[in-house]
């Protein structure tokens, strides 16, 4: 009897929503387990059908940015409840509102929130909807990064606070005009920040105790651009990309390797710099708003990068709010003045061609954007692919959901899904500007006013 009824739990279990014959990844942190963008899973749908894919939960949240982590059965989500204030999108001022910062633990599986933690933060930045960072989650901690600069490190299973740090008050950091963006890297025993000040653009902190290991860089300002971490030369270097420079460091120390003008404008260093194999040698590509983009090569023994070609004007392409990626000799991404997912010759910054089916629909403006997550079942080395991915899901500002095949010739797609509403605005239209989570076979992804989970399971 116990055999038999061991054989019947085992048929059951494999017949229940999300059990699969293999094992399901998560995505702790911002662009996923390797910070890559790249999602590895398996047994996953190659193409979204005409009535679109299975929901499996929908909750309401509050207003935010960030991005949902998953991570060992939970997602978890940053928001923000306003209590007073006006929001208005304006670029050039910030919104003075008045609210609590939220970090959310929901269960993956039904949607049910299994705890909250919360604190009172004024803001007084631009876009203020909400954070802008999506938590990062290692070794039962959840560590986030609110949009004023409250740094968080938070028991995974309880909500309880380990310890914390405010930016501004510890370092005289200023709260850039669009917030604190750079989600927060665990690397080893150190989670590096963008935090700003004189000669704390970047700290490490010992991530367990939340002392300070290590501080380093002044800029004019920090910028928005997430820590990097990259591997050239046989050297694990992190890339800190401030306002006016990129800047290679010493992970363990914050000792100085090399450093690189790079300079966009209203100090918009935002993207993640990309580091790949190409025709030209191990390669790393950044670019911003202001048409200024550049491509290095990066030294074969040791620390270093001298430059290959600077953008011109129609040439290559400056992004901003999503990070674009290196297969083969082709760079893919959304350009910021034209708002057209675009494709680049990497040996040359020629475009290849665009499109604003990805990005803005219909619509014509600046800063159209698209998040680009590489389905790579078979793994991938993170370092750029021979040739381009198979599927590329891509989730664009109009909560569309889209499955396509990037490819030097062309964009092609395999069917898309309204995922969710955009409820915020940018120039007008209305956008949803959230990097979504690949894990357990389903896509999460939020807007303003709710969390959703989809089956993207075969």
């Amino acid at each position: 009897m116990h055999s038999r009824s061991l054989v019947i739990g085992i048929v059951l279990a494999s017949c229940l929503p999300g059990a699969s014959r293999l094992r399901a990844d998560d995505w702790p942190q911002w662009m996923g387990p390797r910070r890559d963008g790249v999602w590895r899973e398996a047994d996953v749908v190659e193409a979204i059908p005409a009535g679109g894919l299975p929901l499996r939960w929908r909750i309401a949240v509050k207003a935010g940015y960030a991005g949902p982590a998953v991570a060992n059965g939970r997602v978890y989500l940053m928001d923000y409840d306003r209590r007073e204030g006006t929001l208005a999108n304006d670029p050039g001022g910030r919104s003075t509102l008045a609210g609590n910062e939220r970090v959310l633990c929901i269960d993956a599986a039904t949607g049910e929130i299994v705890w909250k933690h919360e604190y009172d933060c004024p803001y007084s930045i631009s876009y203020a909807a909400g954070p802008r960072c999506t938590p990062t989650v290692a070794d039962g901690k959840v560590y986030t990064l609110g949009a004023e600069g409250h740094l968080t490190c938070l028991d995974a299973t309880t909500g309880a606070v380990i310890w914390k740090k405010d930016l501004r008050a510890d370092y005289g950091a200023p709260t850039p005009i669009w917030g604190f963006c750079g989600h927060p890297l665990v690397e080893g025993d150190l989670l590096v920040c963008l935090v700003g000040g004189p000669g704390s653009v970047a700290v490490a902190f010992d991530r367990h105790s939340g002392r300070e290991a290590w501080r380093a860089i002044t800029a004019s300002e920090s910028g928005y651009c997430p820590p990097t971490m990259i591997e050239s030369g046989g050297q694990r270097q992190l890339v800190i990309w401030d306002a006016d420079k990129l800047n290679s460091l010493d992970v363990a120390t914050g000792r100085l390797f090399w450093s690189q003008p790079l300079k966009p404008s209203y100090g918009m260093s935002i993207m993640a710099p990309q580091v790949a194999d190409t025709s030209l040698g191990r390669i790393l590509f950044a670019s911003g708003i202001g048409q200024v983009g550049a491509l290095y090569r990066l030294a074969e023994r040791g620390p270093g990068a001298e430059i290959l070609w600077r953008g011109k004007p129609k040439e290559a392409m400056y992004c901003a709010n999503s990070t674009p990626y290196v297969a083969g000799d082709t760079l893919y991404g959304c350009d910021c003045e034209t708002g057209y997912l675009t494709a680049a010759d990497v040996t040359t910054g020629r475009r290849l061609w665009e499109t604003g089916a990805a990005t803005m629909g219909d619509r014509r403006g600046r800063h159209g954007t698209a998040f680009l997550v590489r389905h790579e079942p078979a793994g991938g080395t993170g370092r750029g692919e021979a040739k381009p991915p198979a599927r590329t899901w891509i989730f664009a500002e109009t909560g569309d959901l889209i499955v396509a095949r990037l490819t030097p010739e062309k964009y092609e797609e395999f069917g898309r899904m309204r995922l969710l509403e955009p409820t915020n605005e940018c120039f007008g239209r209305e956008v949803v500007w959230s990097h979504p989570a690949f894990a357990g076979r389903s896509v999460f992804a939020r807007n303003d006013v709710e969390l959703v989970c989809v089956s993207v399971e075969k």
